[in-house]
């Protein structure tokens, strides 16, 4: 459909119009009769491409429902139950003025980056809760942050639709500000970043429905990804060193594969209500879950090509800010707006505990690399570790 649409765009500019005889060149417009024609003739062809596209939709659904014969929690009925855990704060990291936006952990599992709505990104140390580095950036509501996985280095942007890196020094007092490189730029905020294995490039997504990879050195665009026709929101790259694929969710309620390397889209999946605010990998990387704004957590086998479970439940109203899996992949975390942390058992799809402590909503969570913790980010301006 993507070929026929781009002939039908094509064919759509004037440029390409048929030229009009030699006798009326000197008239300012071809007689109405004419134009009127060649737009019904127009508006008949997108018609035609528009419900072809759609024939294809439903035959593609259609498809995918044959393969649909058994709910992932019927398989894992004889799988036992969890017991009962006690998960409870540990430590709550004190220091942003405004709400706490986007965090993410570091490799050596101990230190964490954050950035906020007051503008300031910190680096933190986990255990002691001291802050090893600050930075103001130029603008508010840094959405998105990121660790480098050498450790060496921080990412991040927001409403200023740039993705600027940070090199980390072990001096506390030297200027980070003045080694910032600005590696990314949107045409619009930018929502999510993330380092590809190295330190080297780094993949984006932004308001301007776009997800982009770059060359931090250069700062060079090496792929681009256009398909989500809205604001996408986040993105999550597969766990394995191989794995040239990413996934990205948004406000067109869709989820995309992505192919690194050529820069095509796929898979596709569009079962939320709601936009995605949130996408994790399974570990394994034959799944990912996302958490959207319709109240629901859903998993997504790559294999079968469909959703396979639904983690939601009719108390559970508000949205679903960010999710995240246990190292296992057994628990799901659920981050949500009213406050708490759901934990799900993504087998059985029932909810094994649910978590308080934050006083606003919980906007980003993320598991420790080595599965011990988890950190959550919220608007009260606090981040907590819970283990």
């Amino acid at each position: 459909p993507t070929d026929q649409t781009s002939i039908a765009l094509f064919l759509c500019h004037p440029l390409h119009w048929p030229s009009l005889p030699a006798q009326r060149k000197y008239m300012r417009s071809p007689p109405i009769p004419e134009m009127a024609t060649q737009e019904v003739q127009l508006n008949e062809t997108l018609a035609h491409l528009k419900t072809e596209s759609e024939t294809l939709k439903t035959k593609l659904e259609e498809e995918r429902a044959k393969l649909h014969d058994v709910e992932l929690h019927q398989v894992a009925e004889k799988v036992e139950a969890l017991g009962q855990f006690v998960m409870k704060t540990r430590r709550t990291l004190k220091g942003h003025g405004n709400k706490v936006l986007c965090m993410d952990w570091c490799k050596d599992k101990r230190r964490i980056v954050s950035s906020s709505q007051d503008g300031k990104v910190i680096v933190w140390d986990a255990f002691t809760t001291n802050k090893e580095h600050a930075v103001t950036m130029p603008c508010t509501w840094v959405m998105a942050c990121a660790y480098a996985p050498s450790g060496c280095a921080v990412a991040c942007g927001g409403l200023d639709n740039k993705c600027s890196v940070y090199p980390l020094s072990l001096d506390k007092n030297e200027n980070l500000a003045a080694k910032k490189k600005s590696v990314a730029m949107h045409t619009n905020y930018l929502s999510a970043c993330s380092f590809t294995n190295s330190d080297m490039q780094i993949l984006t997504s932004s308001g301007d429905g776009t997800c982009a990879l770059w060359d931090v050195e250069s700062g060079q665009l090496l792929q681009s990804f256009h398909g989500h026709a809205a604001d996408v929101l986040c993105l999550d790259l597969a766990p394995s060193e191989t794995g040239n694929t990413f996934v990205s969710g948004g406000c067109d309620k869709k989820a995309n594969v992505w192919d690194m390397r050529s820069g095509q889209c796929i898979q596709s999946f569009e079962t939320h209500e709601s936009d995605i605010n949130s996408v994790r990998y399974y570990p394994s990387g034959d799944a990912f879950a996302s958490g959207s704004d319709d109240a629901t957590c859903r998993l997504y086998d790559l294999r079968a090509d469909r959703e396979v479970a639904i983690y939601s439940k009719e108390s559970i109203i508000f949205g679903v800010s960010s999710v995240d899996f246990s190292l296992s992949g057994r628990l799901l975390f659920g981050g949500y707006n009213d406050y708490t942390i759901n934990v799900w058992d993504v087998l059985k799809g029932t909810r094994v505990s649910i978590l308080f402590g934050h006083e606003n909503r919980v906007s980003t969570l993320r598991v420790s690399p080595d599965g011990t913790a988890f950190c959550t980010g919220s608007w009260d301006h606090t981040l907590r570790i819970w283990a």
